[in-house]
């Protein structure tokens, strides 16, 4: 035999109450770590770029060919410097990521960056 236990009038709607109160900490406990993930996979591919740009030119490939490469590794919209001095190539690569947005515009974009040098090859 089952029995069934009523609400009173002070419980009813509780659930949808917590609910609608925990929802957005659980969406932003999401979001969080989502954009964190992109944060340091863009600066993971910024690394990369950088040191494959020095490289490229430091075996003798040209400025442009160099920047080129950097580009197709680097997040979109990634900045690729390289300068030639005293024997070595150095590579600066930079990249923008923007914040989640949407709800949470309020939350700050990153810059992030990487420096990578070598030595000229001897032809």
């Amino acid at each position: 035999m089952s029995v069934r236990r009523r609400r009173s009038g002070c419980e009813r709607g509780a659930a949808t109450a917590e609910l609608a109160l925990g929802l957005p900490l659980v969406l932003a406990v999401t979001v969080g770590p989502v954009w964190l993930l992109a944060a340091a996979s863009a600066q993971i591919r910024v690394v990369d770029a950088a040191r494959e740009s020095a490289r490229s030119m430091a075996r003798g490939d040209s400025e442009s060919a160099a920047g080129a490469l950097g580009a197709t590794i680097a997040p979109t919209g990634a900045d690729i410097e390289l300068e030639l001095a005293g024997g070595r190539v150095a590579a600066t690569a930079s990249a923008r990521v923007d914040g989640p947005g949407g709800l949470f515009d309020f939350l700050p974009g990153v810059t992030v960056r990487s420096r990578a040098v070598a030595v000229l090859e001897e032809a």
